[in-house]
């Protein structure tokens, strides 16, 4: 059982105010089923910031959530963003320079490791991720939260 992550994270200005969206699915081999969708405005923030905090919420969830979503069978979360710099920072190709990052780079590390399985970050094209960036865009327009 796989969990796919769909994450984004904008601002409009950057910095300027920013918003979040996340979209999870679960792929059993044959479907996926969507398990949550989520748009949050964070306040003034940049594009980077911004996409990080999309991937800490993303994590906070499934967290919280972990009893529901994640299985004894669940083997791997993968993360698909549209923000080549977040995911090259996440799987260590590059380094992170801003102290500001770090700080999320390590909360994002540290989720990891309460979650306890493989977690896999990977770059999509932004056709590929509308539906996180409509949350994005939703949270933008109003202050939604649509957590089932």
């Amino acid at each position: 059982m796989t969990i796919n992550v769909f994450t984004d994270g904008g601002s409009r200005g950057n910095p300027g105010p920013g918003a979040v969206g996340f979209v999870v699915y679960e792929h059993d081999g044959e479907k996926n089923t969507k398990l949550a969708c989520y748009g949050q405005k964070i306040g003034n923030a940049t594009n980077n910031v911004a996409e990080y905090r999309a991937v800490i919420a993303a994590l906070e969830w499934l967290i919280n959530n972990k009893k529901n979503i994640l299985s004894n069978k669940t083997t791997r979360l993968n993360f698909k963003l549209d923000s080549k710099l977040v995911v090259s920072q996440l799987q260590g190709v590059f380094k992170v320079k801003d102290p500001n990052i770090y700080l999320l780079v390590s909360k994002v590390r540290l989720l990891e490791k309460q979650l306890g399985v493989d977690i896999v970050y990977g770059h999509i094209p932004r056709e590929e991720n509308q539906e996180a960036d409509f949350e994005v865009n939703k949270a933008f327009d109003q202050q939604t939260n649509n957590l089932p």
